[in-house]
């Protein structure tokens, strides 16, 4: 029985491997796309730095940040969206749309796997076309201090992170099983991401029951939550925790999104088969 779990464990690992290794080689032919975008990031940044610089003219703190924090929060914010950008809805959903799926369907790899290795390849990519440029501008150009409280918890809060982004949008792709074009629900999704993940605006600004609310969604374990760790500090609706207590409430949320994706995907594969597919 061991012996069957560690060759499971390899033939998956190779798996990932060989489909990441495709993928960043598949991106790379297009990686002038990704140094461009290593420059939106900056000037986002540059309208943020700006703006909080007014916002903070008469102000010392707000909501118990001062403007070296909020300085450091959003550049932290701009290189976290860089390391989990995900695309696992709009592929999922190309797929189920065009019929292709099919064909993932009669592989003995499962697809959710398949789909997460294809995000390692591409933000490796992004990692060094989009990641390192970016923080290089921001500390060489804009002199900000990009060094995390605590590197350790900072990486691991990344990597959960990262598959929270994955798992959101691979559920959210799952949805094309019975809506078939879900853009609709996947322009509602990335509205409602950018504003309640914290990329926008610290999620400290919104009004008290709404950040309480954040506790039960998913979207401040994917900015939020990582870009607070990065300063050290976390607190949201009058609660405040220290590094190792946020980071394992967002280690829970990923477990409760990886058993939302398996219900779903079982779902959508009950659909699928009785379609005749």
């Amino acid at each position: 029985m061991a012996r069957q779990g560690m060759r499971g464990w390899t033939r998956g690992w190779a798996v990932l491997r060989a489909v990441s290794v495709v993928t960043y080689k598949e991106w790379a032919a297009y990686r002038t796309h990704s140094l461009v975008s290593a420059f939106v990031g900056p000037v986002y940044f540059v309208v943020q730095y700006f703006i909080w610089t007014a916002v903070y003219a008469d102000a010392g703190t707000l909501h118990g940040l001062e403007l070296t924090q909020m300085i450091r929060y959003f550049g932290a914010a701009t290189l976290i969206g860089y390391l989990t950008m995900d695309f696992a809805d709009w592929n999922l959903s190309m797929l189920v749309r065009t019929g292709r799926y099919l064909t993932f369907a009669l592989r003995p790899v499962h697809h959710r796997s398949f789909a997460f290795a294809q995000k390692v390849g591409h933000r490796t990519l992004g990692f060094a076309f989009e990641f390192v440029p970016c923080l290089a501008i921001f500390v060489l150009l804009f002199r900000v201090d990009m060094r995390p409280a605590a590197i350790g918890w900072l990486v691991v809060t990344l990597a959960l992170a990262f598959l929270m982004g994955f798992l959101v949008r691979y559920c959210l792709g799952l949805t094309s099983f019975w809506l078939v074009e879900a853009g609709g629900l996947q322009g509602v999704f990335a509205l409602l991401s950018g504003l309640f993940s914290g990329a926008l605006i610290p999620l400290v600004f919104f009004p008290h029951w709404l950040q309480v609310a954040q506790f039960f969604l998913p979207f401040q374990y994917m900015v939020y939550v990582p870009a607070m760790v990065f300063t050290g500090t976390y607190s949201l609706g009058s609660i405040a925790m220290s590094v190792p207590q946020v980071v394992g409430c967002q280690a829970g949320a990923v477990v409760v999104m990886y058993a939302l994706s398996e219900v779903l995907y079982r779902a959508a594969m009950r659909r699928f088969t009785d379609a005749g597919s």
